[in-house]
């Protein structure tokens, strides 16, 4: 019997899963597995400074490499740091693996240093049940193979999400038989897809070739799947309109002639228009949240029934969680979509052509840009959001990766800017986490060196851990942030100025005025290069330059507090309100 530690077994089991980057921060109980890490060619160590960081860099990397990526975690405060972008990664089902160290197992029920030990003994997993699609906690160490080789199937499989392996720091340096390691390695790691059966993908196609107003609805989960080239597909053989979640932007190409828009609060009144008139929606990949769906009251979005909803997802819990279905199907999209556009070119070879459709999606595009087009021209200092979403729109490649975090930044981008290469744009849907924008590019970086990548953030967000700067240094990754500086934490300013008259606790300021950040002398403090600009006029100049240094760059961008503009509900407004119909203001 050959023997080793765990720790370095841990490290073969990752190269062999094709792992290249670890992402994570030290503590006492994870040290033997950065030693092992560090006698790999093939795996590099993703510091960081705060373990959120690490989750929401290594959220960002999975979801430009469609893998599970793996974060590296300390017991108590460490795995309560990271929880919050682990939780963001499974909100929107974004595949990990987190390995965290714990207490020595011969200390369960000592209460040793840094454990979380108030109501139970030995139970720090216990906190993460909650979010992970499932929690192991390493008891044997005979058995720490197959757990490893479990929770990457499941994290990867399914409905993605993250999964938590808990290890007790004794068992990293445990001795294990390495044929317990070769024996989940020799098996296949691809498993085949579940697709649609002709029948029902026949239909599906047939409802849709007989409405009068039919509708594709489609969500982040296309993206997921890598589905986005069969939907292009089936969108233009049909011609079929389509409208998207904030999680479904730029699944399809914004420039495609068939995308009406962003549904819910932040949609246009044409988009939500379209969803409440269809008499047959295909939702796919969608979960029908709240904000997409006016908080489900059929007079602003969806009205269903009256619509008649068919929807294909791979998670059976959200087919009809929300609405009900005329047909329902358990399917990974990328096979199924296959089989829709199979269907499609039976039922109609010659495609389909709607010319006066394309023509009102065309209508209502120039007349939201021409609604638009004063604020973004503006001189105004501080900057409009619209002109700065419009000048980055303008200067970047075409398959530039975007993130965002909470605020204009993303809801305006997802309303109007368009995404042309799909999957270029991540932003944090089902848990609108502050503070997922400025690491995510990282991991998004390191994922797509070669792209360029540009993360749009407000201060609120960025000043939370500008620590990520330490990060990019060190690992020389040519980010681009624009700090969309309001001074304040704007949605929620605009939100407490509308509805109580006040922005206590919401914009940065004292008895003597405002507190202002200059992110771009923080970033020089931490030897990054950072741009401060003092008016409009230096905005695009200043973003074509960070693009082209190669290297990281902040520019701070001071930008005038006004609401993203809404066609839609959020019935929060009801709840400050009642009845009075107001949604934000403008705090300055």
């Amino acid at each position: 019997m050959s023997t080793d530690l765990i720790a370095h077994q841990l490290v073969r089991y990752l190269e062999h899963r094709g792992v290249e980057h670890v992402f994570g921060l030290c503590g006492h109980t994870n040290i033997a597995v950065l030693a092992a890490l560090s006698n790999s060619d093939r795996i590099e160590f993703v510091n960081t400074r705060h373990e959120q960081l690490a989750a929401h860099a290594a959220d960002g990397y999975a979801r430009v490499t469609k893998r599970a990526s793996v974060v590296l975690s300390h017991l108590g405060p460490g795995l309560t740091n990271a929880a919050t972008g682990v939780a963001n990664a499974a909100l929107d089902s974004i595949p990990m693996v987190v390995i965290a160290g714990d207490v020595p197992s011969h200390y369960y029920g000592k209460h040793p240093h840094q454990e979380i030990n108030l109501h139970a003994d030995g139970a720090q997993s216990e906190i993460y049940r909650p979010f992970v699609k499932r929690v192991w906690r390493v008891d044997s160490a005979h058995l720490f193979a197959e757990i490893l080789d479990k929770a990457f199937a499941l994290a990867e499989s399914g409905r993605p999400g993250p999964v938590l392996v808990d290890v007790p720091m004794d068992i990293f340096s445990a001795e294990v038989d390495v044929a317990t390691f070769d024996r989940v390695m020799a098996g296949t790691h691809s498993l085949a897809r579940p697709s649609l059966d002709p029948a029902t993908a026949e239909q599906i196609v047939a409802n849709l070739l007989a409405a009068e107003r039919p509708l594709l609805h489609v969500g982040g989960g296309a993206v997921l799947a890598d589905a986005t080239n069969e939907l292009a597909e089936l969108v233009d053989h049909l011609q079929l309109p389509v409208t998207h979640s904030l999680m479904g932007k730029g699944v399809v190409a914004d420039d495609n002639p068939c995308v009406v828009g962003m549904t819910g609060f932040w949609g246009t009144e044409f988009s939500n228009r379209t969803t409440r008139t269809a008499d047959w929606i295909l939702a796919l990949g969608t979960r029908f949240a709240e904000a997409d769906s006016s908080s489900w009251e059929e007079k602003y979005t969806f009205r269903i029934p009256g619509s008649k909803l068919m929807q294909i997802d791979i998670d059976p819990t959200e087919l009809g969680r929300n609405y009900p279905l005329e047909i329902g199907a358990v399917a990974d999209l990328k096979p199924a979509i296959a089989a829709l556009v199979a269907a499609a070119k039976r039922l109609a070879p010659e495609g389909v052509r709607r010319p006066e459709l394309l023509a009102q999606i065309s209508a209502s595009r120039a007349d939201f840009a021409e609604r638009n087009a004063a604020a973004v021209t503006s001189e105004a200092w501080p900057m409009r959001p619209e002109r700065i979403l419009a000048e980055v729109r303008q200067i970047l490649p075409s398959d530039a990766i975007i993130t965002t975090d909470v605020g204009w930044n993303k809801n305006g981008m997802a309303q109007q800017m368009d995404i042309l290469t799909p999957g270029s744009v991540l932003t944090p849907g089902g848990f609108a986490t502050m503070g997922f924008g400025a690491p995510a590019a990282l991991g998004a970086k390191i994922a797509a060196p070669d792209r360029v990548v540009v993360s749009l953030v407000g201060d609120g967000g960025f000043g939370a851990n500008p620590a990520v700067l330490y990060t990019a240094r060190e690992k020389g990754l040519a980010v681009v942030w624009i700090v969309m500086n309001n001074n304040a934490f704007g949605t929620i300013a605009g939100l407490e100025q509308a509805h109580f008259g006040t922005t206590y606790g919401t914009v940065f300021e004292n008895e003597d005025g405002p507190v202002p950040t200059d992110f771009g002398a923080v970033a020089r403090a931490y030897g990054v290069e950072g741009i401060t600009l003092t008016s409009a006029a230096e905005f695009a100049p200043a973003l074509k330059e960070a693009v082209a240094l190669g290297r990281p760059v902040v520019i701070d961008v001071p930008m005038v507090n006004v609401p993203t503009p809404t066609a839609g509900h959020w019935n929060i407004m009801d709840i400050y309100s009642p009845g009075a119909g107001i949604h934000h203001a403008a705090t300055n």
